[in-house]
This record gives C-alpha cells, sequence and structure tokens, in this order.
C-alpha cells in the first residue's frame, strides 16, 4: 500500500443525511478521482481514469483480488462469432429483463461490449481458444447464440482478476488494500468531495482516514451476505449501496435479487459463501433431475434447463416442493472424466472437496442469493443522482438488468459501463474537491456484530426465492426491531458493527421494494401476487433515505412513469 499523508483532515465526515458513526478523519490523501472496488468494473475504471491523466486512488475492502469478479466461472458474454450480432444479444437480453430493461442501456452494452473484451484481451486477460485459433464460445441459460467467452475452462473471472490487478500493478497506480469505505464526503455545494475509511489492521480499532477527490467511482460489488446462503464471497455486504444511500443518492430495482439455480446443496443449514455450479455446465448439456432422473423442465420452457435463470429456479423450487423436498440434481456424468477435468476444474475440485464426484454421481442443487440486478441508480455515463458520485458493475443499476440478468452480462457491463464512467471523468478534467463540510445529519443507528446471522436469517425467511404480503411485512418489522433493540446498546464503532449496519439499510431498503411490487417479474416472486401486471408494474421503484423521519418511515419510495431508464442528472461540478 502508498504511503499516506497522516495530516490531520481538516473537517468531520460532512455526509448529508446520515452518517456510521465514527470519529473524525485522522489523515487525509488526495487525488482526482478514488475508485472503491478491484472487481472487472473498478479496476477497469482506474485504468481507465489512469491512463487519461487522473491521479488515480483504489480502496478495496480486502486484497486487489478478492471481490466477486474471481468467483465467476462461466465467462462473458459478447457478440464475438461472425454468426452473432448484437441485436441478437439484445434481444436475448431484453426477455430474460422481463420487460423492466432499458432499451438504449443494453443497446450501450451489446453494441460496445466485444471491443471492449478485445481490449480486456490487449490489457492480458487470456481466453481459451478452439482448434482454430479464436475464441472458443459456449452457451448459458437465456442465450440462444454460443455468445460466452471463458478461461481456465471454469476459471474465467480468476483470469480477468489477474489481468486487471497486473496491468494496475504494472501501472503503478495507488491502492489502498483492507480498508472499509464509510461515507461520502461533500462540499458546501453537495458536490461529491472524497470518502472516509478505515484501513483493518492499522491504527486504531475504529480509526478513519480519507481520501479527498472530485469525483468518487462506487465498484463495491453486491450484497449476497445479506442472506443466509449465498455464492457470494464474504466481503459483500452492500457496501457502496448503503453508502449512496445514506448520501442522498436514489436506489433503483434492490427487489430484483437473483437466485441462482444451481448452487451446490450443502445441507438445510448451510450457511456463508456456497460453491456455484455454473450455468456452462448446463450450456455443454447437463441435465436437472430429480430424485428418479426425471428431467422436470422438458416442457416448462423451449429452452429447458437453458431458460432464463428466474425460470430454471422457480422450477427447481416448484418440483422439490411437490415432492416434499429441498434440493434437486444436476446430472452431468455422460460428460465423462476427462470433459470434467478440462471444461471445469474448479467445479470438479469443489464437489470433490464436498464429498460429491460429478463424474459419478449427480450433483445436488438448491436456488441461493446470487446477483442484485438492482443498485445506486445511473445515467450512461455512470452517474448518479448526487453530482459527482459515480456507480458501476453490480453496486450499480444501469436499467441493462432488469427484473433478471442475463446468464454472463454481468461482467460485461462492468466492462462497458466502466469504460464510460472513465471518459466522463477524464472529460470533466482533474479538479481540486471544494472544501468540506459537515452538513450536521444525524447518524445512523450502529448495529451490533451479532445482529448480522439474524438479519440473514431474517432475510432468507422472510425475502428469499418466494415472498408473499406476511413474510415481507414480518422481515420488516423484525429488521426495525433490531434497530430499536440496538439504539438501547450503543455498540461500538469498527468494521463489524459498520458491516452489520450497511446490511440491515440494503435489507430494509429490499424489503420495502419487495413489498410495494405487487406482482411477480422476473426473480421477485410474490406468492400472493403470482402474476405479471405490465399495467401497473411495468415501472421501476425508486427508493431514497429519508433520514429526517427515521426509524419510523426511514424511506421514500416511488415509481417511474414509465420504463425509460437510466435517470437523468446533473452534469459533474467542473462541467457546469
Amino acid at each position: 500500500m502508498t504511503a499516506l499523508s497522516r495530516t490531520p483532515a481538516p473537517v468531520g465526515p460532512g455526509i448529508a443525511g446520515s452518517a456510521l458513526p465514527a470519529p473524525p478523519p485522522g489523515w487525509t490523501l488526495d487525488a482526482d478521482v478514488v475508485v472503491v472496488g478491484s472487481g472487472v468494473a473498478g479496476l477497469t475504471a482506474a485504468l481507465r481514469c489512469a491512463a487519461g491523466g487522473a491521479r488515480t486512488v483504489v480502496v478495496t475492502k480486502a486484497r486487489l483480488n478478492a471481490g466477486s469478479t474471481r468467483w465467476a466461472q462461466g465467462g462473458i458474454a459478447a457478440a464475438l462469432d461472425e454468426g452473432d450480432t448484437p441485436e441478437q444479444h439484445l434481444d436475448d437480453t431484453l426477455v430474460a429483463g422481463a420487460g423492466l430493461c432499458d432499451e438504449n442501456a443494453v443497446r450501450t452494452m451489446v453494441t460496445e461490449g466485444p471491443a471492449a473484451v478485445r481490449r480486456l484481451i490487449e490489457a492480458g486477460a487470456g481466453f481459451d481458444l478452439s482448434d482454430t485459433g479464436e475464441i472458443a464460445l459456449t452457451r448459458e441459460g437465456g442465450h440462444h447464440r454460443d455468445r460466452i467467452a471463458h478461461a481456465g475452462g471454469d476459471a474465467t473471472g480468476a483470469e480477468i482478476s489477474r489481468a486487471l490487478v497486473d496491468a494496475v500493478r504494472e501501472q503503478g497506480i495507488r491502492t489502498i488494500e483492507n480498508a472499509l469505505v464509510l461515507d461520502l464526503l461533500k462540499d458546501a455545494e453537495g458536490h461529491t468531495a472524497g470518502v472516509t475509511l478505515h484501513v483493518m489492521g492499522e491504527g486504531r480499532h475504529d480509526g478513519v482516514g480519507a481520501v479527498r477527490a472530485p469525483a468518487v467511482v462506487l465498484a463495491t460489488g453486491g450484497m449476497g451476505q445479506v442472506f443466509a446462503a449465498t455464492t457470494n464471497p464474504a466481503v459483500s455486504t452492500g457496501d457502496g449501496v448503503a453508502l449512496a444511500l445514506r448520501a442522498g443518492a436514489e436506489v433503483s430495482d434492490l427487489e430484483f435479487v437473483q437466485f441462482h439455480p444451481t448452487v451446490l446443496y450443502l445441507g438445510p443449514d448451510a450457511e456463508g459463501q456456497q460453491p456455484l455450479i455454473s450455468e456452462a455446465v448446463r450450456g455443454e448439456g447437463a441435465h436437472l433431475v430429480d430424485a428418479a432422473g426425471v428431467r422436470f423442465m422438458l416442457g416448462a420452457h423451449p429452452l429447458a434447463e437453458l431458460a432464463p435463470r428466474d425460470i430454471v429456479a422457480k422450477g427447481i423450487m416448484r418440483h422439490a416442493a411437490e415432492q416434499g423436498t429441498d434440493h434437486m440434481y444436476l446430472d452431468a456424468r455422460h460428460f465423462g472424466a476427462a470433459m470434467w477435468e478440462r471444461r471445469f476444474p474448479t467445479i470438479l475440485a469443489a464437489c470433490r472437496a464436498h464429498g460429491i464426484d460429478p463424474v459419478t454421481q449427480p450433483i445436488p442443487v438448491a436456488p441461493a442469493a446470487h446477483y442484485a440486478s438492482g443498485g445506486i441508480r445511473t445515467d450512461l455515463t455512470g452517474r448518479t443522482t448526487v453530482p459527482g458520485l459515480y456507480a458501476c458493475g453490480e453496486a450499480a443499476c444501469t436499467g441493462v438488468h432488469g427484473a433478471n440478468r442475463l446468464a454472463s452480462n454481468s461482467l460485461l457491463e462492468g466492462l462497458v459501463f466502466a469504460e464510460r464512467i472513465a471518459e466522463s471523468v477524464v472529460a470533466g478534467g482533474q479538479s481540486e474537491p471544494g472544501p468540506v463540510v459537515d452538513s450536521g445529519g444525524a447518524a445512523a443507528t450502529l448495529l451490533p456484530a451479532t445482529a448480522r446471522t439474524r438479519i440473514q436469517h431474517i432475510m432468507t425467511a422472510g425475502a428469499g426465492v418466494l415472498r408473499s404480503a406476511n413474510s415481507l411485512s414480518s422481515a420488516a418489522d423484525r429488521l426495525a426491531a433490531l434497530a430499536t433493540t440496538a439504539a438501547e446498546k450503543h455498540p461500538e464503532p469498527g468494521v463489524d458493527t459498520w458491516e452489520t449496519t450497511n446490511l440491515h439499510l440494503v435489507a430494509q431498503v429490499l424489503v420495502a421494494a419487495a413489498l410495494h411490487r405487487e406482482e411477480t417479474r422476473g426473480c421477485h416472486w410474490r406468492e400472493d401476487f403470482p402474476d405479471r401486471d405490465d399495467e401497473k408494474w411495468r415501472r421501476h421503484i425508486i427508493v431514497t433515505v429519508d433520514s429526517a423521519a427515521r426509524p419510523s418511515a426511514p424511506f421514500t419510495l416511488r415509481t417511474t412513469e414509465t420504463t425509460a431508464f437510466p435517470a437523468v442528472v446533473a452534469p459533474p461540478k467542473e462541467q457546469q
């Protein structure tokens, strides 16, 4: 980590509305742009900003390569084959998004995507090649063409992460690892002025520093740890979305949590990060079966096992309920040992580590929380509704995914929109941020670390794959009760309590949005409203924190008039 200036920060946090309880920053570092997160979106944004001459700082919660990107198995989707076109990719994405994708955003991604992937290759990422030396392409759920590029068989994310981390280090971009970002700094005009953060393992338990910059890019990944079982790593606690909410930014479509249909089933009490069985396994011909070996997805959808993820997840849940069980099986025994070892070595090793040999046994699978299709509301250049604050990757809601993300579109979205953010930041110049002010907003209620498991259990029971007014209302009441209890105990500031507080905030917003949307659409499945209602609900739900009303009515919810997305926001301060 680059050495930091240990000079006192001039003022306190300066958060609009509310902030995590924390001491004033004890040191500062100046930059033109601070990128929070080190996945494909964050590192791509950082590399492009630095290439454009911006003084760039990358802040990441663990090591540079420890985010969600390295866990991506299947690959990255792009129209790279001569027989494929961006228009066909667009059509598949719109179908998967169940009527809520913004077509302009999707068209931007699929049109700019192939060139962005080629630039990623130029940056050092090595994809698997066919016998003719071309990029080997395969198919996943919801795609009508072979357009998924992969690396190391099923280690695509790891290879992309390696290449980008190497590039960041080669360029000497300043990085701060093992740092939890807390809140946004603002100037007197409400423009972004940087972030506060805590570097774990350095200084006091609650020690805080600051990176001052007129542009902040949130690429903090997902919030899968809000549920008891997820494919997300332990660092995915919704920190970026929580920060944005406290800063007054709009968040959209948070109710659309994608539950990956085929996660290795480790028993009813399994918690934390679970091994993913990639969509690509089904793309190569694996079949979903019940204990009797019956393929239950045949006839349920024209694409059978390769239907969009929400349809497959629902198919598994319905068939399991009919048979009085909580999991199904993925049968790929016909692949043979050689194909398993060549194409899916990572998945093979993970299964065997848990006592399952896919070469000779069907793999027990069940849905688990996987991806947040919603997030911080942005426009086509990644700008949020807070001037100077940008978002990309899973933390953002660009309008691309709609109600359900198409398989392997996440890496592409992060890549394309990170490049667009960098263009916007560089075009705006590198002006100094204005003086930081303290808005005097109320501090957020800090939750004890012990509440983390309770939040996860509440969310799994009340806002999981199957939802209803009763389950969601119960979840909302139980989450509110946690805050009331916490306010009486006054837990101490620190990484564990800050993370738990972030999880609690995003959980409350997710439940509020899910309770508000009275229909079933994409990966939002309401048992009490089983039908899709385009007339009333082909809209986006926008949520903002109403800090003045906490805790009785902490959020303001509104629906857009049309499906039009992204938001229209003010240009950066330096461009006005």
